[in-house]
């Protein structure tokens, strides 16, 4: 056999070989990619993704789209090929797999957060809406969850609702562990709570709950550090003076939030919040209506971009990354709350961009 006949089969093969081994083998990696976005301002399936009752409500144009991200689950393995084509690829971003599934997280895991996320998210963006536009929200510090053989398991309930802790009134959900951590471990903490079916009774006959109850809880040690615990989680819970639903499966995670508060206002004020334009965005909203960062920023604009937005609400934190790499035609609008967003798209609404608070790379 010729020599260069030789070496260009043995080129080949040592090819063919790499490419074998480049299928087979797995690195330890994930893969993120812009996922769908929906209008918070329109319909899924048939159905409005925000529904109100029992208040007046106005007509909405436009687009107010929340924006996702795609993931490869935590039991995907990535092989070498997939990583190097997702390297080069300007729609998709490769990532370590740690970065989305920290400590060996399962999938089922990394589902439930992300479903108890998004549920906080629409509660929030709730109440971030209603107080910017000055409607009284009630809320309570409640027994958010109870761990299993814990001291407060058999005695204290999701849903119950806080009042005092050895007398003194909690206001709010940290309120809770900074009372109980004034005790030593194995010292009794008295609890005055009201149970959770009597406040639901209550809610749902629209009266503030009464009736309560105290109960003694002995404190344990914290499995890493000389603590008291007695094994709940505190958290808070609204009552509305009317009905907001938010109608969205398979979305997880926080970052809907500002997006599905603006949907909200829009829907309860006269006027148009958008004006007819295409608007997406992304953030965290808080119970105070502060605009949170969100992960994923880079395939969020794409996807945004992809599904005709011209404009992009920006969480501040998130700017640099944003600017760094944003797609054509897409306008980045820099907000830091709630009531940034809404005035920024009334400058979008009647035309005065040049006046939008933007996003810088450096």
């Amino acid at each position: 056999m010729p020599r260069r006949t030789a070496t260009m089969l043995a080129s080949t093969l040592i090819l063919i070989a790499l490419l074998c081994a480049g299928v087979l083998i797995p690195v330890p990696y994930s893969e993120m990619s812009p996922g769908p976005t929906v209008n918070t301002l329109g319909k899924v399936d048939g159905d409005p993704v925000l529904q109100i009752s029992g208040h007046r409500t106005y007509k909405t144009s436009g687009n107010l789209n929340m924006t996702t991200v795609r993931v490869t689950g935590a039991d995907y393995d990535m092989n070498l090929v997939e990583a190097v084509y997702g390297w080069l690829a300007h729609d998709s971003v490769v990532v370590p797999h740690d970065t989305l599934y920290p400590g060996g997280k399962t999938e089922e895991q990394s589902t439930q957060e992300n479903a108890e996320e998004f549920s906080q998210s629409q509660e929030s963006a709730k109440v971030a809406a209603l107080t910017e536009l000055g409607i009284p929200v009630t809320s309570r510090v409640v027994v958010s969850t109870v761990i299993k053989d814990s001291p407060a398991q058999g005695k204290l309930h999701a849903g119950d609702v806080i009042k005092a802790v050895d007398g003194t009134a909690v206001e709010q959900p940290e309120d809770v562990a900074k009372f109980v951590t004034k005790h030593k471990p194995g010292e009794n903490v008295t609890f005055t709570v009201i149970p959770a079916k009597t406040a639901a009774a209550a809610e749902k006959a629209g009266k503030q709950p009464e009736g309560t109850e105290k109960i003694i809880i002995r404190t344990k040690k914290a499995p890493e550090e000389n603590r008291a615990i007695v094994g709940i989680q505190a958290g808070t819970d609204h009552t509305f003076p009317f009905e907001i639903d938010i109608k969205l499966a398979d979305v997880g995670g926080p970052s809907a939030g500002l997006m599905f508060s603006l949907g909200i206002v829009d829907k309860l004020t006269p006027g148009q919040l958008t004006g007819g334009k295409f608007i997406a965005g992304t953030g965290t909203i808080d119970d105070q209506g502060k605009v949170g960062p969100i992960g994923g920023i880079n395939m969020k604009l794409v996807g945004a971009r992809n599904a005709g937005a011209r404009y992009f609400l920006t969480p501040g934190d998130n700017c640099k990354a944003a600017a760094s790499d944003t797609p054509g035609g897409l306008t980045l609008v820099k907000v830091k709350t709630i009531d940034d967003a809404k005035k920024s798209l009334e400058k979008i609404r009647v035309g005065d961009t040049a006046g939008l608070p933007s996003c810088s790379a450096g």
